[in-house]
């Protein structure tokens, strides 16, 4: 049974990943954080005593249920939407303002990384380039490519959250990386 404190400690260390996650899912900043905070709190009611090796499985399926709950209703809402849109003004321009995540995160003291502004640039417009890219592959790639490479989670693991076959998630893994290596080749990043 994982303490309040283990279940604190890990919705902490797995929140930004989770929020990058459901970023690239539904590429909203106010949705992902939604979902990302309807996740924790899932988990936190149903799961808090389970033992601290399954929350990150249980994190994982019930962070991608989430998504796909959030899918279903916008599916709902766009065909309501969609009926009354002409009986509403076409004058809904939205203000949005730029926000990366990645300039939120903090660096440790310890890092070379914040001592040296060069490899931080370069840094930063890599990752730039990745979520770009990242956003174009099809979600079943960007999903797997997600939880194999980036929450380092295991074939098996990766398999029982996306509900298919370790076969699946080793094809959609490397369509992911292939697609992936073209579209950074074009940009110049040297593989």
């Amino acid at each position: 049974m994982a303490t309040r404190q283990e279940l604190s400690d890990f919705l902490a260390e797995t929140e930004r990943r989770a929020y990058k996650q459901a970023l690239f899912a539904v590429r909203d900043e106010h949705v992902a954080l939604d979902i990302v905070q309807d996740s924790m709190m899932k988990l936190a009611l149903k799961y808090a005593s389970k033992p601290i090796e399954e929350l990150p499985l249980l994190f994982q399926r019930i962070l991608q249920n989430t998504i796909r709950d959030y899918y279903r209703r916008q599916k709902i809402r766009s065909l309501w939407t969609t009926l009354f849109s002409a009986f509403t003004p076409n004058d809904q321009n939205k203000n949005q303002e730029d926000f990366d995540i990645l300039e939120t995160l903090q660096i440790k003291p310890e890092s070379n990384f914040a001592k040296e502004p060069d490899a931080q640039l370069e840094r930063l417009q890599l990752i730039g380039l990745i979520e770009k890219a990242m956003e174009i592959l099809p979600a079943r790639q960007r999903e797997a490519f997600i939880l194999r490479y980036w929450e380092e989670m295991s074939l098996a693991e990766t398999a029982i959250i996306m509900k298919c076959s370790e076969g699946s998630v080793k094809t959609h893994c490397s369509r992911a990386v292939h697609a992936l290596a073209i579209i950074l080749k074009e940009k110049g990043v040297k593989l």
